[in-house]
């Protein structure tokens, strides 16, 4: 019987290998810096879709708590001027929506701790930009005589 081999250990043994050399699930990367923090939001943004709104500029203020959590209630502190009340109740929304899918952030122990209760103007842009006419830019540029 010693020289027969367990069937059960050629089985258990690639399982057990694969369990121990397969990654371990990534935990989410921790954000150290504010500009981390801004671009993790901006990663969760999602605009209106144009059928229901028109591009418009907003701005939050939101303050997060050390663990990353939203503190208090976030407040729109800018909005596009020419925005129709469609387009400002469809953004106000959307930002609302990207807090709350964002939130909370995974701050290193020393962010949270700087930026706790602290507040952020986080902007969102989406308008398009008309770019610059060349005859207003010509007098900015240097002569070579």
């Amino acid at each position: 019987m010693a020289a027969r081999s367990k069937p059960w250990f050629w089985f258990a043994a690639p399982l057990v290998w694969l369990a121990l050399t397969a990654p371990a699930p990534a935990e989410p990367q921790q954000l150290d810096t504010i500009k981390d923090v801004v671009l993790a939001i901006h990663r969760c943004w999602r605009p209106p879709p144009l059928e229901k709104a028109s591009p418009i500029d907003i701005t939050v203020i939101v303050s997060f708590n050390r663990n990353g959590a939203i503190l208090g209630h976030p407040r729109i502190s800018y909005e596009s001027e020419q925005a129709t009340d469609n387009d400002r109740v469809q953004y106000r929304i959307a930002v609302m929506e990207a807090l709350q899918r964002c939130t909370p952030l995974p701050f290193t122990e020393s962010l949270g701790g700087a930026v706790a209760g602290r507040p952020f103007a986080i902007p969102f842009r989406n308008k398009k930009y008309p770019p610059r006419s060349q005859e207003k830019r010509a007098w900015l540029l240097p002569r070579i005589l």
